[in-house]
């Protein structure tokens, strides 16, 4: 009764490990073939990570936790072209949190 509860369970982790992502832009496993999120020139030099934000400018970085630019210059794209390589992209980050009221006073 164990053993084949041990086997799907480990084969279940092998499974989900080939899909892993390590959240920075960086996608382990999986094999190839699959699509690049964004098109980079290097124009600013090393990628680290970034992500489309809302307005559909690309926001990127340099240091692991540093914080994002705006590529105003469209040195990223949506689609490929001569002189650009893919690169992977992250989750936008958490918006903060708005700002709670005080509580009221009884008064």
């Amino acid at each position: 009764m164990m053993k084949p509860l041990v086997a799907s369970l480990v084969a279940s982790a092998l499974t989900l490990s080939a899909c892993a992502d390590g959240g920075y832009g960086h996608h382990f496993g999986g094999g190839g073939g699959l699509a690049y999120d964004a098109y980079y020139d290097d124009a600013y030099g090393p990628y680290v990570d970034g992500y489309w934000g809302a307005d559909d400018v690309f926001m990127y970085r340099h240091e692991r936790n540093g914080e994002f630019a705006r590529d105003e210059a469209h040195h990223f794209r949506h689609d490929t072209a001569s002189g650009f390589h893919g690169v992977r992209t992250a989750r936008a980050p958490a918006a903060p949190a708005a700002p709670r009221a005080a509580p009221s006073r009884p008064g």
